[in-house]
């Protein structure tokens, strides 16, 4: 019988040609390799995903990424210099701030003053070398690794982060990583950040993801997370991409016993964009929150796709969603909640809420239960409609102009799953929610 030869697109092209010509002569050069190696071959095998893939049928990645762009290299000195002013324009969120530009860490660009006492901050590439753990670690959890788009980040993997915290070190400020792509031609940028909070330990962390606008770059980012043994991590993500950007992250957690994640995404930014969350229990009596604010305009494009997955018993988990479309806007959410058979006394909610702010948006909600134990208490919803007629009523009958008492509502709308991110009595968790609730006010503002 003869083989089957795929028909591969001309961006699936680029990719493969764009592996063959990837060297690395570092010292983790092995350990990458293997990595690059299996990625690349798990993407050559699928190609990029389309709407006949279950998990991506509502962003048809090879419809809609005609094209790859060059891979980024490393910044030169022009480039870092340009990125230093565009970051430079960034309020600072909290206190240390991390730069990294078209993909690589920018030490030299820093700011804040130095790291907190118990934070270290490492590349990727150099810690392989001292620790076999990391290239374990970077490979992925089974649900992430056979992600399409995991996989292309660990085949062009060159470098990247470690942030570690120190068991039982508490960050009193949010460390602020700052992910810039540089102005110029168009090129793919590949980033990967691990964090590990040790056990014990709390810190707080906002990542920042802007570009240039009018480019048409592309960006595949992945931020790996483990929370030891009674450790917090409140975690903030602002996708601010320029307007003609290509954006893929993946956010994957392991959550140890007796833990707390909070993870709060804003998406404002790209033209496409796709934001996943793989989080795993991996110890009991711990709780995870997951929540997103997503405001779209124009002919925009956002995907929301998370999979819960309660591994052990005795962990709860929230997930909260809320979505704003205004003119041809598309927003898509997709969330699964895992109970495997052991995780008796899970107790897992999830919902899914948009507002339309013209006739012209629309919204696809897929959200999933799949629950092999039997003493659980999980739930699933979403809505989706207008703003309501009655209190736009009530607004302007006080003389609170339209627009305004638009502003209000969606902003309320927004504040809910905001104002009530993180528990604790960190800093760090008013920085995160101020920076938050800003982006939102002047997303509105520059609405009207």
């Amino acid at each position: 019988m003869n083989a089957i030869t795929p028909i591969r697109t001309p961006a699936e092209q680029a990719l493969i040609g764009a592996f063959g010509a990837l060297r690395d002569t570092g010292p983790a050069g092995a350990a990458l390799e293997g990595l690059r190696i299996d990625g690349f071959s798990r993407f050559e095998a699928s190609g990029l995903p389309h709407r006949r893939v279950e998990d991506w049928k509502y962003t048809d990645l090879r419809a809609m990424m005609r094209e790859a762009k060059p891979l980024a290299g490393a910044p030169d000195a022009s480039a870092l210099l340009a990125a230093k002013v565009a970051v430079g324009r960034l309020p600072r969120v909290g206190g240390s701030r991390i730069v990294m530009v078209d993909g690589f860490h920018a030490p030299d660009l820093a700011d804040g003053g130095p790291l907190p006492e118990g934070v270290t901050v490492s590349g990727l590439a150099e810690a392989m070398v001292r620790r076999p753990d990391v290239a374990a670690l970077l490979a992925g959890q089974p649900a992430t690794r056979g992600n399409t788009a995991f996989a292309l980040n660990n085949a062009f993997l060159t470098d990247g982060l470690l942030i570690e915290v120190a068991p039982g070190t508490e960050v009193g400020h949010a460390l602020d990583l700052v992910s810039i792509t540089s102005d110029g031609a168009p090129r793919l940028v590949t980033a990967r950040v691990v964090v590990v909070v040790g056990a014990g330990a709390s810190a707080g962390i906002v990542e920042t993801h802007v570009g240039p606008a009018g480019v048409d770059y592309q960006k595949n980012v992945v931020m790996q997370v483990v929370v030891r043994d009674g450790a917090t991590l409140e975690h903030g993500r602002r996708q601010i991409e320029g307007d003609q950007a290509l954006h893929l992250s993946t956010l994957e957690a392991s959550v140890g016993a007796e833990a707390h994640f909070d993870s709060l995404t804003l998406t404002t930014g790209a033209a496409v964009s796709r934001s996943q969350l793989f989080v795993r229990f991996a110890g009991e009596h711990s709780d995870v929150t997951l929540r997103g604010v997503t405001m779209l305009k124009g002919r925009q494009h956002a995907d929301t796709a998370l999979v819960m997955d309660h591994a052990v018993p005795n962990c709860q988990s929230r997930e909260t969603f809320k979505h704003i479309l205004d003119g041809e806007a598309h927003g898509v959410f997709q969330g699964k909640i895992i109970v495997q058979p052991v995780a008796q006394k899970t107790d897992g909610r999830m919902m899914s809420q948009t507002i339309m702010l013209a006739e012209g948006p629309s919204m696809d909600n897929k959200p999933e239960l799949e629950i092999f134990a039997d003493d659980v208490a999980c739930a699933h919803g979403c809505t989706c409609g207008e703003l309501d007629a009655d209190l736009m009523f009530y607004l302007k009958a006080r003389g609170i102009p339209h627009k305004e008492a638009e502003a209000l509502l969606v902003e309320a709308f927004a504040r809910e799953a905001i104002e009530d991110f993180g528990g604790g009595p960190l800093a760090a968790v008013e920085e995160l929610r101020e920076a938050m609730l800003t982006s939102v006010t002047e997303w509105m503002r520059a609405r009207t």
